[in-house]
């Protein structure tokens, strides 16, 4: 290609960036990573790349440190502008581009996954570091470094009753909001009124719904009864929110087939099927296990639930071909990752220490891990983390308006849609409850209103005019 033609060519190519919205400046920087690609591939024609090459390629960047998931992101973008718009060969068309770029985001140190690797002593310790010559402290900082033994108290306690991490990051924000809103006064000097009169205001002056009314009252009720030992709490009538009757949203049959066909991404459809399939949560899907599925049985275990509880859920025929493909890909990844240097993965410190060398073996790999490396928050080593739920839960939401669904629709109305169409289908409520894994049947017992709401079977008198 003369001088001319290829200044002819990344003029078209830049020009087509730009009508995918990315700006002139960022344009060039899609360029040098397309040139880049060229260079590694020096002496083959772009129309005779495969799949194969743009996999190899991107497998090895997706091991390297100093790239980070925007960049990565960037990277599979202009390569799909490039083989897509301007080489036009036929395999770029149906190239998992979307698993790429969506599944490589990185996991921040408070997620979920690993956050409650760091102890009481460690947080506090991060907060005071992050402090140190900040202008802008933070509520949460100010209260633990003026009361660290109070919060590490309030951590520890919720640690032995094993609650959640979500729970122990709301309780920790409820007990420091209640300090503050107090003016920074010592809550085991405050007496019961203090804490109606804190209940009372957020639903007075912050007009709070009644369900997080209730998890603050949950959070001081817990200090005051676990961490400082008051037996008793008489709190008397408290202003309360009105607690709204709501029905979850639940998709159609014929709904849920549009949803699926609407997904772009081999890995983002297959998840989708499983959390309508199987009923399951977002991150009880995403922090699956190769060990967690079970085709002898042909059935998926879903360990360390919300309620620390474990549930076994049956694997839909429809996807074990899927799954075991799925499977498949990680085994070979893995062993790419393993032969390049990587290839373990983040356990739990307590499984860590039970099993030392788990991290590195197939079984503990998870079913869907992010398409690029990254470094753990904690231990500085670099593992193939899960992929960041998030990133479902967009292609979800835009999977929905794609496919002309008017409904508030996330990844959690999947779990609904699983529910109700089982009643549907005439299974029991018990059955449906251990399915989903609820501790009371009154929780599941909200489907039986959605089949059973008032008016969905009268006839409207519009309908009967002549």
């Amino acid at each position: 290609m003369s001088n001319e033609a290829e200044s002819r060519f990344w003029d078209k190519y830049i020009d087509k960036t730009i009508r995918y919205g990315v700006k002139p400046k960022v344009a060039r920087w899609y360029v040098k990573r397309c040139e880049e690609y060229i260079r590694h591939y020096r002496g083959l024609k772009l129309a005779r790349h495969t799949v194969s090459e743009m996999d190899a390629y991107l497998n090895m960047n997706s091991r390297k440190d100093e790239l980070e998931d925007w960049q990565f992101t960037q990277l599979v973008d202009a390569l799909r502008i490039l083989f897509v718009d301007c080489v036009k060969v036929s395999w770029a068309q149906e190239y998992n581009w979307a698993d790429w770029s969506d599944l490589s985001a990185d996991l921040p140190d408070s997620h979920a996954t690993f956050a409650r690797d760091i102890t009481p002593d460690e947080l506090l310790d991060e907060l005071g570091f992050k402090m140190q010559g900040n202008a802008k402290d933070t509520l949460l900082q100010k209260v633990c470094l003026k009361y660290p033994d109070i919060i590490k108290s309030f951590l520890t306690k919720i640690r032995i009753k094993h609650y959640s991490i979500r729970t122990e990051k709301a309780y920790l924000q409820w007990l420091v909001r209640f300090i503050a809103f107090h003016d920074m006064s010592d809550p085991a000097d405050l007496n019961e009124s203090a804490v109606v009169s804190y209940l009372e205001h957020l639903v007075v002056n912050r007009n709070v719904s009644a369900s997080t009314q209730g998890q603050a009252l949950n959070a001081l009720v817990f200090y005051y009864k676990v961490v400082v030992g008051r037996e008793s709490l008489e709190l008397g009538d408290i202003k309360k929110s009105a607690k709204p009757k709501r029905l979850p949203t639940v998709l159609t049959k014929h709904e849920v087939k549009n949803l699926l066909n609407n997904i772009d991404g081999c890995s983002q459809r297959l998840m989708i099927k499983l959390l309508y399939g199987c009923g399951l949560r977002v991150m009880e899907c995403v922090r699956l296990r190769v060990l967690d599925v079970d085709f002898g049985y042909q059935q998926i275990l879903i360990r360390n639930a919300k309620g620390k509880k474990d549930r076994v859920v049956p694997l839909p025929e429809k996807m074990v071909a899927l799954l075991e493909a799925q499977i498949e890909k990680v085994k070979l990844l893995h062993e790419e990752d393993c032969a390049e240097g990587f290839g373990e993965v983040y356990l739990p410190d307590a499984l860590n220490r039970k099993y030392p060398h788990a991290a590195r073996e197939l079984i503990w790999q998870y079913v869907f891990p992010a398409t690029k490396i990254s470094k753990d928050p904690r231990s500085k080593k670099l593992r193939r983390h899960h992929i960041n739920e998030r990133s479902l839960q967009k292609r979800v939401r835009a999977a929905s308006q794609k496919a002309g669904i008017h409904k508030k629709v996330n990844c959690h109305a999947l779990r609904h849609s699983f529910a109700t169409h089982l009643l549907e289908s005439g299974y029991d409520i018990r059955t449906v409850q251990d399915l989903l894994g609820h501790a009371d049947v009154s929780t599941t017992m909200i489907y039986t209103h959605v089949l059973n709401t008032p008016g969905v079977t009268v006839r409207s008198p519009l309908d009967m005019l002549g």
